[in-house]
């Protein structure tokens, strides 16, 4: 299914990147629950900000969502893996995603030079 959006979007300096699943390939999630997901994500994260010159330092927020928030210890662990310091600022929810096989999605904002 195709969804009508742009993976991100550049105002000024700032990058707004669209949610983003645990998809290893096109409609796969990624094994290993939650946090095969939640690495996954990040992945997919990192590859869309490299494609725009940027890493995941350039990230200034996240928003994160949960399906299950007995997930939240095994997401933190990786998510915190993937961010030196400063980490970015961070809201995470609990939430039914639209994709049911899905455990967590994250969106970010970053800022280039």
């Amino acid at each position: 299914m195709s969804v009508p959006l742009s993976k991100v979007r550049k105002l000024g300096n700032t990058y707004y990147l669209s949610g983003e699943l645990g998809f290893s390939a096109p409609g796969v999630l990624a094994e290993g629950g939650v946090a095969g997901q939640t690495k996954q994500a990040l992945e997919n994260i990192k590859a869309t900000l490299a494609g725009e010159g940027l890493t995941l330092d350039d990230v200034v927020t996240a928003t994160c969502y949960l399906v299950n928030p007995s997930d939240f210890g095994a997401f933190n662990e990786v998510y915190a893996s993937y961010f030196g310091d400063p980490k970015p600022s961070r809201t995470t929810v609990g939430i039914e995603l639209m994709l049911p096989e899905a455990l967590v999605e994250i969106t970010v904002i970053a800022e280039g030079k």
